[in-house]
């Protein structure tokens, strides 16, 4: 069973709170049973669990799921401004789909409780929500809200034109199909095999006005000190990425680290998934911490770097790259040497 003990803002218990008033449903009533306070809910700074939050949603939906779209209502409340630092490095983004890829970097950032997977296509950039891993009893809500978040994130990026051009859900037709049709500006397909949202890609690429560099610098750092901070390393974890760290110009495979570790892969695979990450996550946290340090403090070539990160040609590793930056990584050591202060002599000064 999958485990909801990993960490997240206050903000979205928050913001379910805030609905249930506005529905004269008690704060009670939603807090029930998840050993979370009001005040808590008034504290900008207090972390949660994903089980906390989940409970509460629980309560919402027994309470007011006989509200047609129940999600949808939720979700579009989801504005940049709920994610802290992450919204403003998506909205600081050069594209829609660099933002996409942002958030996709620093997901555990935010309130989604489904698994987006973004892909490209020819036309489009595809994002498929899974929910495998939603307990039934919330799962169309579930869905709705997540949906709804991402819609409303995008509309925040580049106002009322819509990216969206194709919709899929795989239940059965809502009651209220036209809460649907009026919040996503489109008809959706029901009973499909995925949840599946297609963006056109030729728009989500354009440039955005509001693009910053150094704003999203600034705020991907935060992200990453947030991250750090709600899900250290511990545990087997920890000693996993201590182990491939030392290792990574030779990275051994999952199977090799299972072994050194005295348990079997699928051992190794559970383990790591009740602290909320895998070994896939690992190596590629290992790798781009180890390749900023090569690329901007010891500035070695591209193809030194790839070799220390075990890659066995330099084109594997700048695709890798492009993938967690959105940039090659020439472009990436470019862009952060002119965003680095001019050193000053101050002895010159005056």
């Amino acid at each position: 069973m999958f485990s909801w003990d990993f960490t997240r803002s206050v903000t979205g218990m928050r913001l379910l709170a805030d609905f249930a008033g506005e529905h004269d449903l008690p704060l009670s009533d939603v807090l029930a049973g998840t050993r979370v306070t009001q005040a808590q809910l008034s504290d900008p700074a207090a972390i949660v669990t994903a089980s906390q939050e989940l409970r509460m949603t629980q309560n919402l939906v027994e309470k007011l799921g006989h509200i047609p779209a129940l999600g949808i209502h939720v979700g579009k409340r989801y504005h940049f401004t709920a994610y802290g630092p992450l919204g403003f490095a998506i909205v600081s983004s050069r594209t829609g789909r660099d933002a996409m890829n942002v958030a996709m970097r620093y997901f555990h950032l935010t309130f989604a409780y489904t698994r987006f997977v973004v892909e490209d296509t020819e036309e489009h950039i595809r994002t498929t929500i899974h929910d495998d891993e939603v307990p039934q009893s919330v799962r169309r809500f579930i869905i709705e809200r997540d949906s709804a978040a991402l819609i409303t994130a995008l509309r925040d990026i580049f106002g009322l034109e819509s990216m969206l051009e194709l919709l899929s859900f795989n239940y059965e037709p809502p009651d209220c199909g036209s809460c649907y049709e009026d919040f996503f500006g489109l008809k959706p397909t029901y009973n499909a095999n995925q949840n599946v949202a297609l963006l056109n890609k030729e728009r989500m690429e354009q440039r955005l006005p509001q693009a910053n560099d150094l704003a999203l610098e600034v705020a991907e750092k935060q992200c990453e000190v947030i991250l750090n901070q709600r899900v250290a390393r511990s545990g087997l974890a920890v000693q996993i990425r201590s182990h491939l760290a030392l290792r990574a110009a030779d990275m051994p495979a999952m199977d090799a680290v299972a072994s050194r570790f005295c348990m079997t892969t699928r051992t190794l695979r559970r383990r790591l998934e009740t602290e909320h990450t895998s070994f896939a996550q690992l190596r590629n946290e290992v790798r781009r911490m180890l390749a900023d340090e090569y690329l901007l403090n010891l500035d070695l070539p591209v193809e030194q770097v790839a070799n220390k990160l075990g890659y066995a040609e330099s084109t594997s590793f700048i695709n890798a790259f492009k993938n967690w930056y959105g940039v090659t990584p020439h472009a990436y050591r470019l862009r952060k040497a002119c965003n680095r202060p001019a050193n000053i002599d101050l002895k010159n000064e005056g």
